[in-house]
């Protein structure tokens, strides 16, 4: 499917892909106004999220990933930088893995590299967490309003203990593109992959910044922004 799409700017194109239950336009605000000065910055929903309406969301990494490239190619759009946080970055990472001519530069943050001991209990609170958004009105209307779809189908998905996809994040290490793994430092887990990733792939650059956690570019989007417009610099 088509993903509905924003557009700003000029020049090559940067895909930033957002956090899951938000949207292209909420998602990466600082880092859209800051490079569309000199790109053109390309902000879609995914599917199931904004107006990208679908219900079937089954095989949500893969679909998504072919959803990118069939609006990419809609746009002729063909080689680009893309960018991802959280649910973003597993999309990204999916996309570069099924096409990996179309990219020039990969950033993602926001990721788990190897699945923890801990797993089962760590998914448990987050079901936990992300079942209590189904009780509050306030939030519910909050996301009626952005998501065309019905996006309490990702809270379900959300409850397969199988869901997060380990192998397509261990599969980063086999990219020949530049990569940039940002990770914020108060986030065990993710950090983990600051050794993990340059060890495996001398094309991996790592930056684990200061006071933040899982969303690196919301929680310091001017550091965040200043090294990835670096990183993109020398990878172009």
């Amino acid at each position: 499917m088509k993903l509905h799409t924003n557009f700003t700017g000029d020049g090559k194109s940067i895909v930033f892909l957002h956090t899951g239950l938000q949207t292209g336009l909420l998602d990466f605000e600082f880092q859209r106004d800051y490079f569309s000065k000199s790109y053109q910055v390309v902000s879609p929903d995914l599917r199931g999220h904004g107006q990208s309406i679908t219900d079937n969301i089954k095989n949500f990494f893969e679909d998504s990933a072919k959803d990118l490239l069939e609006t990419l190619d809609h746009l002729k759009i063909s080689v680009i930088h893309l960018v991802g946080c959280s649910l973003g970055a597993l999309v990204a990472i999916k996309f570069a893995q099924l096409f990996p001519d179309r990219i020039s530069s990969l950033v993602i943050s926001g990721i788990t590299p190897i699945k923890p001991d801990d797993w089962l209990e760590m998914h448990e609170e987050d079901v936990r967490r992300q079942t209590d958004l189904l009780t509050s009105k306030e939030i519910g209307s909050y996301f009626d309003q952005i998501h065309a779809s019905d996006w309490r189908q990702f809270i379900h998905f959300g409850k397969d203990e199988k869901w997060y996809p380990f192998e397509d994040v261990k599969a980063v290490t086999e990219f020949e593109f530049p990569v940039l793994f940002i990770v914020g430092e108060n986030k065990p887990n993710e950090t983990i992959g600051a050794t993990i990733y340059p060890e495996k792939n001398p094309n991996i650059r790592v930056a684990i910044v200061p006071f933040a956690g899982h969303l690196v570019h919301t929680e310091q989007p001017e550091i965040y922004t200043k090294i990835v417009e670096l990183f993109i610099g020398k990878a172009v």
